[in-house]
């Protein structure tokens, strides 16, 4: 298959260097200059359970005019519709656009750019990505990659680039409740984004910290909560039990939040924790826990932005 990844951040790199290991052709669009040339002179590597290896990339400023099977938008949220208009060179009316973005609310901006038959929406969990050097990453585990038609896109169709994602060795299914699936990836990703990015902890430091626990705890608590009033069919039970498990897979982590933060760059709090209230209001329900850490991440980013500029 020949596919395009939009974004050579942690994920994004990893998505390219597994699909192409996979002997599938794939093109790699990135803004960073060093990240792109080191790429095209040295290859893609990536080091995680597998070993350490190098993937054969051609990595691009911008996107090349080749129609693409596949374009996987890889970027933050934040990014996510000036990504989607870059991206459109490559498109056909064949051509499949997966976004893969946390949180919620991302998607709508990339139909408005793609057209919603086209797209595909994916989810990522668990995988404990960081980027070590320009073309260099590291991933601490293989864990789930879901993905959903968010228009009419048939479920043939999603299956298909399933199927190639699998056969790169990721544990990759694909889904016909994708909302459900999002929310229960969201409750695990409020109880650490905001409260990791404030402290600087750990997912495993958060979990045994008694302070830091306890809100959050509450913050995925507020999200389960949220969900259930808007009527999405989580099967999740146990909030708690269902976070915890999540970060007992990765104790060592750093959300992307946190990483964000240490980077001097704006998180994506806003279609993470600062969704819960955002999507609590259309069901009549508040989110102070979650409306406050986001809040919290903002200021200090706004802080620290200050900071830079003196």
């Amino acid at each position: 298959m020949k596919i395009a990844v939009v974004g050579g951040g942690a994920m994004g790199s990893i998505y390219a260097a597994l699909l192409a290991l996979s002997s599938n052709d794939v093109v790699l669009v990135d803004r960073g200059e060093e990240r792109v040339q080191m790429i095209n002179t040295r290859g893609l590597r990536l080091e995680g359970p597998l070993g350490d290896r190098r993937a054969s990339v051609r990595a691009f400023l911008s996107a090349p005019c080749e129609t693409m099977d596949l374009v996987v938008l890889a970027v933050k949220a934040n990014d996510v519709e000036t990504a989607a208009h870059a991206a459109l060179p490559m498109l056909s009316a064949q051509t499949i656009v997966l976004a893969i973005q946390n949180g919620l609310g991302s998607a709508d901006a990339v139909a408005s750019a793609v057209g919603a038959n086209h797209l595909a929406v994916g989810i990522a969990s668990g995988f404990g990505a960081s980027v070590l050097a320009p073309g260099h990453v590291h991933h601490n585990a293989m864990q789930a990659v879901r993905m959903g038609a968010y228009g009419s896109l048939a479920p043939q169709a999603i299956e298909k680039v399933a199927r190639v994602w699998r056969e790169a060795g990721f544990d990759a299914e694909a889904v016909s409740d994708i909302q459900t699936m999002q929310w229960e990836k969201l409750i695990c990703n409020v109880a650490y984004s905001a409260p990791c990015a404030l402290t600087g902890m750990t997912v495993g430091q958060i979990m045994k910290d008694p302070d830091m626990a306890r809100i959050s705890r509450a913050a995925a608590t507020e999200a389960w909560r949220v969900a259930r009033a808007l009527g999405v069919g989580i099967s999740v039970q146990d909030p708690v039990a269902h976070a915890w498990a999540f970060g007992d897979r990765m104790p060592t982590a750093k959300p992307s939040a946190l990483q964000d933060m240490e980077a001097g760059r704006r998180s994506e709090i806003d279609v993470i924790n600062g969704a819960v209230p955002r999507y609590g209001a259309l069901a009549g329900i508040d989110a102070p826990v979650n409306e406050t850490l986001a809040r919290l991440v903002k200021a200090r980013e706004k802080l620290l932005q200050k900071k830079a500029l003196v």
